[in-house]
């Protein structure tokens, strides 16, 4: 079982190298992911900033509107490998109730970094259900993994803050996840 998720691992770095996929590998528990986030870190160091960095913020992505409680999420959606590589990156701002949802296939323990990600954000890795599963601040510009505490459908990406100021919590079901 350890030989196949190292074979994963290595399949996805080699995508990640060659700028087909994104910091998400298909991992079952924590202290793998703690495992090969460290490995990827200190592989991933010495591959060139230009072959890891977009030449700009993306843009035209599909938009959902989820809710948390009251408050009205507006949320590009990247829901393909190459739009959740990019993520945020190179934005210089985000928006009052604006953010990122990031789909995956399948629920799976999923990984986050803010590298070439100019504004500091919090996440919240959210069950199939719509329930926030976990949630992490991060600094922008850092290598730091944040992942989830289970495996999980997706990740909210919004501006740092928003979640706390809004009386959003872990436990707390999101409106307009479809399964």
């Amino acid at each position: 079982m350890l030989t196949h998720r190292f074979t994963q691992f290595a399949r996805a770095l080699s995508r990640l190298v060659t700028g087909q996929s994104s910091f998400h590998l298909p991992l079952r528990n924590a202290r793998t992911v703690t495992t090969l986030a460290t490995c990827m870190l200190l592989t991933t160091a010495s591959i060139p900033a230009a072959a890891q960095t977009p030449a700009g913020p993306q843009t035209g992505l599909p938009i959902t509107e989820l809710t948390a409680g009251i408050h009205v999420i507006r949320a590009e959606v990247a829901n393909t490998d190459e739009t959740r590589r990019v993520g945020l990156m190179l934005r210089k701002s985000l928006p009052d109730n604006n953010g990122m949802l990031f789909v995956f296939e399948e629920p799976e323990m999923q990984c986050f970094w803010m590298r070439n990600t100019l504004v500091p954000l919090s996440i919240a890795f959210i069950a199939d259900d719509g329930t926030i599963v976990n949630m992490a601040d991060m600094a922008p510009q850092t290598d730091d993994p944040h992942c989830s505490e289970q495996p999980v459908r997706y990740a909210l990406e919004m501006a740092q803050g928003w979640f706390d100021t809004h009386g959003v919590a872990a436990g707390q079901r999101l409106g307009g996840i479809s399964q």
